[in-house]
C-alpha cells in the first residue's frame, strides 16, 4: 500500500535520495541537506499554524511504501509565492511596430520579465521515483495536494499555478538557457538550476535583461522549446490540464518551460470531490467498485490513499482504516479517478 502524508523530520534521508536520483532536473528538490531540512521545517511549521489569511506557508507530502517505509515519491504545494522573493516568468506578449506613410504593422512575438504570478498559490515538488511511476500513483501524488486544498481553501490563494520544467537534452542542456541565459551568467544550466532552487532565483533573475526579448532574435530551438514541457513532463500537462489548467503564454526564465494556472475553487478535485462518511467492513460487498482518492480530514496527520469501494456506499478495510487513521463513521473526502 502506498499512503501520502506530511514531511517529517525522520524523511530526511529518503528525501535525499529522491534529490539525489532527480539528477539536478527539480528546481524545488536540490540535494542540498540544508535546503531539504528547511523544506521538512517549513512543512510542519506551516501545519501547526492556525491560518485565517494564508501567506508564505508551504506543505509537502511524501509518498510512502507502506511494506518497506520507503519514500518514493514527493509533492508540494505553497499557499503563496513571492511574498518574501521576487517570482518572476517571462509573459509571451506581441510588439507592435507600425509605420503609417509604409502603411505596415508589425506584430512581434517578444518576452516580458514579470512578477504577474506574485500572491498566487503553487504546486511544487512533484518528483516520483522511477520504479513507481504509473499512472495511478501519479493521479495520487499529484491529486491529494488538491483534496488538501478543498479541506482547507483558507490556506491558498484563489489562483493556482504549476510550472512544468522546459525541453533538455540528455545531460540536461537546456537549448533557451543555451541562447539566452546563457549569455548573462558565467555558469550553466545545471548551476542556475541549483541556485533556484535554494532560493537565489532573484538574485539571478536581477541579472537577466529587463528589456522585453525579441522572440525571432531567439535561435530556432530556443524558439521551439518556448511553452513546452520536457517529454517526461507530457503525463503531468496531461493530468493538469484534466484538473482544469490552462497555458496562458507565461514560461519559465531559466527553460521556457510553460506555467499552468487555473482559479483554485474551479479545479476539478477540489470541486468535484465529495465529502462523506466511511464504515469499516468486508469491502467484498461493494456493489460497484471504483478506483478513488479517498483522505481524512485531518491537518497535521493528512492521510491520503487509492482504493476500490463504492461511492454511494463507502466501506473500507480495516487496513485502509489504519493507514488513513479513521474509526468508522468519520467523514472523508473521496473523489473518483
Amino acid at each position: 500500500m502506498l499512503l501520502i502524508r506530511p514531511l517529517t523530520f525522520a524523511d530526511l534521508q529518503g528525501l535525499e535520495r529522491l534529490a539525489v536520483i532527480s539528477g539536478g532536473r527539480m528546481t524545488t528538490l536540490p540535494a542540498n541537506r540544508d535546503h531539504l531540512n528547511e523544506l521538512i521545517n517549513r512543512t510542519r511549521q506551516s501545519l501547526r499554524k492556525e491560518v485565517t489569511q494564508y501567506s508564505d506557508e508551504s506543505y509537502h507530502f511524501v509518498l510512502e511504501d507502506q511494506t518497506n517505509g520507503e519514500i518514493v515519491g514527493v509533492c508540494g504545494v505553497d499557499a503563496s509565492v513571492g511574498m518574501n522573493t521576487p517570482f518572476y516568468s517571462y509573459r509571451v506578449d506581441d510588439v507592435v511596430h507600425a509605420s503609417n506613410e509604409l502603411q505596415i504593422h508589425n506584430r512581434i512575438p517578444a518576452l516580458h520579465l514579470c512578477q504577474d504570478y506574485t500572491g498566487s498559490a503553487r504546486l511544487c515538488t512533484l518528483f516520483l521515483d522511477k520504479a513507481h511511476r504509473t499512472t495511478a500513483n501519479l493521479n495520487l501524488l499529484s491529486r491529494c495536494r488538491m483534496l488538501f486544498i478543498a479541506q482547507y481553501p483558507e490556506r491558498f490563494a484563489n489562483k493556482l499555478i504549476a510550472e512544468l520544467q522546459g525541453v533538455a537534452d540528455s545531460e540536461n542542456r537546456s537549448p533557451f538557457w543555451e541562447c539566452l541565459g546563457r549569455h548573462f551568467f558565467n555558469m550553466d544550466f545545471n548551476k542556475a538550476n541549483y541556485l533556484t532552487g535554494i532560493n537565489s532565483k532573484g538574485f539571478i533573475a536581477d541579472l537577466m535583461p529587463h528589456y522585453p526579448v525579441y522572440v525571432p532574435l531567439l535561435s530556432a530551438e530556443a524558439q521551439a522549446s518556448l511553452g513546452q514541457p520536457r517529454p517526461d513532463m507530457a503525463e503531468v500537462k496531461t493530468l493538469l490540464e484534466e484538473e482544469g489548467f490552462s497555458y496562458r503564454r507565461y514560461v519559465d526564465i531559466f527553460d521556457a518551460g510553460p506555467t499552468l494556472e487555473a482559479r483554485t475553487r474551479d479545479i476539478h478535485t477540489v470541486a468535484q470531490n465529495r465529502l462523506t462518511e466511511v464504515k469499516i467492513g468486508n469491502t467484498d460487498a461493494a456493489d460497484q467498485p471504483v478506483d478513488v482518492l479517498i483522505s481524512n480530514l485531518g491537518r497535521e496527520n493528512f492521510r491520503c490513499l487509492m482504493t476500490s469501494l463504492d461511492p454511494q456506499h463507502p466501506v473500507i478495510s480495516a487496513e485502509v482504516a489504519e493507514a488513513l487513521l479513521l474509526s468508522s463513521g468519520d467523514k472523508v473526502r473521496i473523489i473518483r479517478l
